[in-house]
């Protein structure tokens, strides 16, 4: 499998206009949701987990009661790539 290449600053910016709600923090995008109890937090943090292990590209995520802040980069790639996108485009439909 070839290695992700880092996306270009400009390409990413322009991929966050079509993301509502995720931000570029650093070498990361971020958004964080808010479910209607701690249990579906984890449910959809489970989601997710089905998610990234099909794609093989997983977020750091962070549990606090009813939110969930999601984490993407790919630290192969040294920054941000396309799969970064992907799958924040496949969580937010999950949402």
């Amino acid at each position: 499998m070839a290695r992700p290449q880092k996306l270009a600053d400009d390409d990413v910016t322009a991929a966050l206009a079509a993301l509502p709600g995720w931000e570029r923090t650093g070498d990361e995008i971020v958004k964080t949701y808010e479910r209607a109890s701690f249990a579906a937090a984890i449910a959809f943090v489970v989601r997710i987990g089905f998610l990234a292990e099909a794609a093989d590209h997983h977020p750091d995520l962070d549990i606090r009661w009813r939110k969930v802040r999601v984490a993407l980069t790919t630290h192969d790639a040294g920054g941000l790539s396309a799969l970064d996108l992907q799958l924040a485009e496949q969580i937010d439909a999950e949402a």
